[in-house]
């Protein structure tokens, strides 16, 4: 087992990464209050409900998987079973699930009786790497991605990797995505390492997927410790969003799993790159052909530009009126950009 600290202060917390850890939950959660909530998938109950049994003093509430749950509506919903249940102050929520559990239960804690406890045990590749660590909750509007949330920390995150081994194909696909992201924004030996053991990821093989992981971790943990608001240095993980995010709402949630449309975003944010003269050919080339090996269909011919750039301009991260768009410009180095809808061409 290891333990990846995150040091905001009275926010700080400890990321637990190991194996078999879904047996001894009791032991690591060290949680006494008598009334505590669960938040899972009717997906990953069917396959992990029994050992959510033996958790002593937790309600437990099943949602729909997908992102169709990572609404306002669901949210209330989480809140009035929250309520029904005589959860307290003292309370604690487990987000057990992948990243629409952990974004939705985070966001929940973070509004009831103005904030209570909350635990990440993600279940997902993506939620492993990216999306359980940091502090970022929030729930859809009108297919725009995130539109509503907040800024608050997990008590813990405990990550069993062996969790991992019941992903669905198009699951792993999308954590890979995020992973890629990782080399690509910050460390790229790390973006080689990917490249070498990318048929070791597809098959999680344990030591591969171990390292990945953990190595995910730390990234995200150095740069939230940095800059836990995203005021700087955290814009750098928006790579591939701003493109992916609107891909998803224009898509209304239903062709692309979120990392596969980061995958997309990356692919399409590199070209833009290119156009625009901020890296070297020799580097685009080399990002462009790696996402192009991984069997995401890039094709945007089916898309309407005029909807993916107004999803682009209803987007959080914009300032004064400019698109935000984080772009390859070095090797593991990036840079945000604010950009004219006429200076957008990934065409």
């Amino acid at each position: 087992m290891e333990v990846i600290p995150i040091d905001l202060d009275e926010n700080s917390y400890d990321i637990i990464i190991g194996e078999n850890l879904i047996n001894n939950l009791d032991d690591i959660l060290s949680i006494k209050d008598e009334r505590n909530f669960i938040l899972t998938d009717r997906n990953v109950d069917m396959i992990y409900g029994d050992k959510l049994h033996n958790l002593k003093h937790f309600f437990k509430l099943t949602i729909e998987p997908g992102e169709k749950s990572k609404s306002i509506d669901v949210a209330i919903d989480v809140l009035r079973q929250m309520l029904e249940k005589g959860l307290t102050r003292k309370s604690t929520v487990i987000a057990f699930g992948g990243g629409v559990v952990g974004d939705l239960a985070g966001f929940c804690s973070s509004i009831y009786m103005r904030g209570i406890s909350f635990i990440q045990i993600p279940t997902t590749l993506l939620a492993q790497v990216d999306s359980s660590v940091g502090g970022k909750t929030g729930v859809n509007l009108n297919d725009y991605k995130n539109i509503i949330g907040s800024f608050y920390q997990p008590k813990k995150v405990i990550i069993d990797v062996e969790l991992l081994s019941t992903l669905p194909k198009k699951e792993l696909m999308s954590g890979i995505g995020e992973i890629i992201k990782y080399g690509l924004i910050y460390d790229y030996e790390f973006f080689q390492y990917i490249k070498k053991e990318i048929e070791g990821i597809r098959s999680l093989n344990n030591n591969v997927m171990k390292y990945v992981v953990r190595r995910c971790c730390e990234i995200k943990a150095r740069i939230v410790e940095l800059d836990e608001k995203e005021n700087g240095l955290r814009k750098i993980l928006n790579f591939g969003h701003t493109f992916g995010h609107a891909l998803e709402g224009g898509t209304n949630f239903t062709r692309y799993s979120h990392g596969e449309a980061v995958i997309v975003g990356m692919f399409y944010e590199t070209i833009l790159a290119k156009k625009m003269c901020v890296i070297q050919e020799l580097y685009s080339n080399e990002i462009l052909s790696f996402l192009e090996s991984l069997g995401v269909d890039l094709s945007l011919s089916e898309y309407s530009t005029s909807v993916l750039i107004d999803f682009m301009t209803r987007d959080k991260k914009n300032k004064d009126n400019k698109i935000s768009f984080i772009l390859p410009i070095n090797r593991g180095e990036v840079k945000e950009y604010l950009l004219d809808i006429n200076e957008i061409n990934w065409n």
